[in-house]
C-alpha cells in the first residue's frame, strides 16, 4: 500500500492505490500559537505599509491563537499538498468542483466533505500537527520568515512540479497556508487548557481551518496575506481543502531528528 520514493529530491511515501504523496514529519516539540515576536512582526509590516493596511481586527482576534504553549508532537505522515480534484475522485468518482481550474487543482469540499472523510483511509491532522508541519522548525510568521507574504506565494494547482517543489518548506510540504485546510479539532477561540501532546480538541460544533490565502485570490488589499501565517486559525464556514495524515509505516526507520522551535 505504501511505496518509498524520492519526490523533488526528498524522501516521500506514496499511497499506491490513490497516488497521494506524503512526507514524514519527525516528532519534536514546538511553541504553538501567535507569539509576541510574531505580533511585533505584523505591527512592523503594518507600519511599513502605512495606511494601506488596517489590522485592528487582526490584533483584536489574536487571542484566538493564544496563549502560546509548548506542544509535543509524535511522528506522522502528512500529504505533500492538499488533495487535488483528481485525488478526491479516487474515493468519490462523481465529485465535481466548481472552484477548480483543472484536475490538478486543490479540491475544495462543500456538500461532499462528510462523504470524503468517511471514505478516506486516513485522518485529519490536529491543528497542532498542522501548525508544527507548517512551521517546519521556524518561529517566524511563515516558514519564509517575517516578511509580508506575496500573492505569488499562493499555490493552488500542482500540475507544475517545478513550481510545486519551489513552494515546499523544510519538511517538503507545499502550499501550507494557501487553502483553508480543515483540522480534526472543534473550533474553540483560544488555547486555554488545550492538550500539550497534539491531540485534537473534540466536541460539537464547527471545526478549525488553517490557511486560506488562496481562497480569496486575486487579493483585494484586504489583508488576505494574514491567512498565510503559520499560526492563523479560523472557524470552518463554507468550503475547505483536505490534507490528510497517516501513521508512519512500521517498516520505516526512525532516524529523523525532531524539529524544535
Amino acid at each position: 500500500m505504501w511505496a518509498q520514493e524520492i519526490v523533488a529530491g526528498r524522501p516521500a511515501w506514496r499511497h499506491t492505490p490513490s497516488g497521494v504523496v506524503f512526507r514524514a514529519v519527525p516528532g519534536g516539540t514546538f511553541r504553538m500559537g501567535l507569539s509576541d515576536a510574531e505580533l511585533d512582526a505584523v505591527r512592523a509590516i503594518e507600519q511599513a505599509d502605512g495606511a494601506d493596511d488596517d489590522l485592528e481586527a487582526f490584533f483584536a482576534g489574536a487571542v484566538q491563537a493564544r496563549p502560546v504553549r509548548e506542544v509535543q508532537v509524535e511522528p506522522f505522515l502528512i500529504a505533500r499538498h492538499p488533495l487535488t480534484v483528481a485525488q478526491v475522485r479516487h474515493w468519490l468518482p462523481e465529485y465535481e468542483d466548481s472552484f477548480a481550474d483543472s484536475d490538478a487543482s486543490t479540491a475544495r469540499l462543500e456538500d461532499d466533505l462528510d462523504d470524503l472523510l468517511k471514505a478516506l483511509p486516513f485522518r485529519l491532522p490536529s491543528e497542532a500537527e498542522w501548525e508544527y508541519a507548517a512551521r517546519a522548525g521556524t518561529t517566524t510568521l511563515t516558514f519564509r520568515g517575517d516578511d509580508r507574504p506575496d500573492e505569488d506565494q499562493v499555490l493552488d494547482n500542482f500540475a507544475d512540479e517545478e513550481r510545486t517543489a519551489a513552494a515546499e518548506n523544510a519538511l517538503g510540504l507545499a502550499a501550507m497556508g494557501s487553502s483553508n485546510e480543515i483540522c480534526a479539532d472543534v473550533w474553540i477561540p483560544h488555547f486555554t487548557d488545550a492538550p500539550t501532546d497534539a491531540r485534537p480538541r473534540t466536541g460539537d460544533g464547527p471545526r478549525v481551518v488553517r490557511g486560506g490565502g488562496g481562497d480569496l485570490s486575486p487579493w483585494q488589499g484586504c489583508d488576505e496575506w494574514l491567512l498565510q501565517l503559520s499560526a492563523t486559525r479560523s472557524e470552518f464556514d463554507m468550503f475547505t481543502a483536505v490534507r490528510p495524515v497517516a501513521p508512519v509505516p512500521t517498516n520505516q526507520g526512525h532516524a529523523e531528528q525532531g524539529v524544535s522551535t
